[in-house]
């Protein structure tokens, strides 16, 4: 699986990966914070496994189509959690749509 082959889904994964660290900073600043608790936690683990795929792709790890579809979901459980917060945070509003943007790209390789 050579990673030129898939350059938009590593690119939709990293763009995914900054969102979530950016709603989960911008949560930590909110002043409910606990209200934010399960956006931050879950907004850390898409980032993370985010990165992750990204990385297993550029190095043409055999084992991608297992971890986009774990990816899948988790970006589509920070999706959810986000989209409850969206009218209320734009950070999330925009973290929602990235989450499920990349829920679908990863689905599309799972």
């Amino acid at each position: 699986m050579a990673h030129e082959q898939h350059q938009e889904l590593t690119q939709i994964l990293h763009d995914c990966a900054a969102t979530c660290n950016h709603c989960f900073y911008a949560c930590l600043q909110e002043d409910d914070v606990k209200m934010m608790a399960e956006c931050i936690r879950l907004d850390r683990e898409c980032a993370d496994i985010c990165a992750f795929v990204e990385q297993a792709i550029t190095r043409s790890s055999p084992f991608v189509a297992e971890l986009a579809a774990v990816c899948a979901k988790v970006c589509e459980a920070c999706g959810k959690e986000c989209e409850k917060h969206a009218e209320h945070h734009e950070h999330c509003r925009r973290c929602a749509e990235a989450c499920f943007k990349c829920a679908e790209a990863c689905r599309n390789i799972a």
